[in-house]
């Protein structure tokens, strides 16, 4: 029998009543005129847009699938990968529709150096939420570590396309083309 992180134990004791929620469980797509406004929008006002488009996607449907979610994201921040990783998976088990648990189990995946799991956590991610400009730009780092450096400037433009405020895609494209990589003739 393994035992269970006691967190972990608590966490699944808490949300065991309410499992058969989770078929239920399933982001709420962002407005599509919110991507509009965001692409419009001037510097100053593109933040809160995209927390606004963020907590869209970060919203299960379900309470006791939220919980899992925050519990994961929580170890994340810690830096625990590996309660992360569990708790994310606990809510992908029963929320497989949720594409932004898969998209948090890909940065866990990714920091714990497991980078399979990873790649497929996040083409999860994106069959069920093709604008997840985050999940795109984490494809994107993935790619140019692997070297495939004209992939991942498609990627990067990619996400600002969605997002033209998102600064780390800004900035890593730019990198590229200093490079000499990604430039558009």
């Amino acid at each position: 029998m393994r035992i269970l992180p006691v967190n972990l134990k608590h966490t699944v004791a808490a949300v065991g009543g309410f499992l058969w929620l989770a078929g239920l469980a399933g982001a709420e797509p962002a407005p599509a005129e919110l991507f509009d406004r965001l692409r419009d929008a001037p510097a100053a006002e593109a933040g809160r847009i995209t927390r606004e488009i963020e907590a869209h996607w970060a919203r299960s449907g379900s309470p006791a699938m939220d919980l899992l979610f925050a519990r994961g994201r929580e170890a994340l921040v810690a830096g625990d990968t590996q309660l992360a990783i569990e708790h994310l998976t606990a809510l992908t088990d029963h929320a497989p529709q949720f594409a932004e648990g898969f998209h948090t189990r890909a940065q866990a995946y990714f920091r714990a150096n497991l980078y399979g799991p990873a790649l497929d956590d996040l083409e999860r991610t994106l069959a069920l939420n093709p604008d997840n400009y985050n999940a795109i730009f984490g494809l994107a780092v993935m790619v140019q570590e692997f070297g495939d450096l004209g992939r991942a400037a498609v990627l990067y433009r990619k996400a600002l396309a969605l997002n033209p405020h998102h600064q780390d895609a800004r900035t890593a494209l730019d990198a590229l083309r200093r490079d000499g990589i990604g430039r558009e003739l």
